[in-house]
This record gives C-alpha cells, structure tokens and sequence, in this order.
C-alpha cells in the first residue's frame, strides 16, 4: 500500500498562517457588522432608558395620562441651539428660557435660516442636561423627528411640543433639579435631489 509523502515544514506553516489569516479576516468582519449595528442598538436603548440625556417620545395618550397627574408644580426649561460647522444656517430658539407646569404640554419654537445660496438638508440631534432629566423629557411632535430642508435665504419656524413627567419628582435624582436644558445640534444630511427642468436631457 502506498504511502503518502510527508508534508513538508513550509506547508505546514502556510497552512498554519492561512488559518490565523482567515480567522483575523473573519474577526475583522465581526467587528465591523457590530459596529454597524451598535449605532441604532445604542439609539434605541437611550431613547427607551434616557441614558445620556434622550429623550422619551410620547403619544396624545401619555401626554394627557401626564396632565392627570401634574400637580401645579413649576420647573424652568432652557433653549440651547448650535449647528455643525457644514451647516450654514443661523439657528436658535425663540425665547431662551419658559416656565412650564410640571405634566401639562407646552410648546417650543426654534427659528432656522439658511444663509447659503444653496438647499440644505439638516438633521437634528438632542438631548437635555442633567442627564437623569431625559427620561421625563416626552416630545410628542418635534422637528427633530424628522430631516428638514431649507432653500437659500428660507426661514422657517419649527416647534416643539412637550411634558415633563410629574414622575420626576419622586426620584431622589432629581431632587434640587431646578431647570432642564433642551439642546440641539442641525448637522448636515443628504443634499436634496434637485428635480429636472422641462426640456432638458
């Protein structure tokens, strides 16, 4: 019975190597699908917890359970705007601070204009300060939920319609929180698909 040659060192190492290769490939491929999906995991879990100044998105329903329970109590919430340095737009609130009642709605405005001479498309990220405030801080309709065009030289007032939860006041964390700080960042998105004009190829 013939008997098959023995596999030489060098083979032996390059099959070696060849599997270390293929396991750091398959390694590398691992960590960048996780980095992928880390992102919109990490979103949806600070805007179910709060975790680092989310805040909650709230319907009609928990706006109005959230009225039953307000107590009169009065907290003050202040307006900060800032935009990304790709975004060519002045960008602020309103008015800089309000005095809100504790469970009941309010509105917020914030005032964008683009000062280039061209349509940009921006997207809003938020948050609010102190951090533990963000799972008492609902939205129930905000421009942030959605990405927003404006033309060269448009100006446009966008609102904020919200609550605090009285549930706030029976955490020990939020004891001596006298004022809530709402924060928003317009970075820029996708350019807008310009539609062709009659008669052009």
């Amino acid at each position: 019975m013939a008997t098959l040659p023995p596999v030489s060192h060098d083979a032996q190492t390059a099959r070696r190597n060849l599997r270390v290769g293929l396991m750091a490939f398959a390694g590398a491929l691992a960590m960048l699908a996780l980095g992928y999906a880390a992102v919109p995991l990490y979103r949806l879990f600070c805007q179910v917890t709060g975790f680092g100044g989310t805040t909650m998105i709230a319907s009609e329903t928990q706006a109005a359970r959230a009225a039953a329970r307000a107590t009169g109590q009065t907290i003050s919430i202040r307006f900060d705007a800032s935009t990304a340095g790709d975004v060519p737009w002045t960008f602020r609130p309103s008015q800089v601070t309000d005095t809100i009642t504790i469970g009941e709605r309010d509105i917020a405005t914030y005032v964008a204009r683009n000062e280039s001479s061209r349509p940009i498309t921006g997207v809003a990220t938020f948050n609010v300060e102190p951090e533990q405030a963000g799972k008492y801080f609902n939205k129930i309709q905000c421009f942030c939920f959605t990405e927003q065009t404006l033309q060269p030289g448009q100006e446009v007032t966008m609102p904020v319609l919200y609550f605090v939860d009285p549930a706030m006041l029976d955490d020990p964390g939020m004891k001596g929180v006298e004022q809530i700080t709402l924060s928003y960042t317009f970075h820029r998105a996708a350019d807008p698909v310009q539609p062709a004009l009659a008669g052009t190829n």
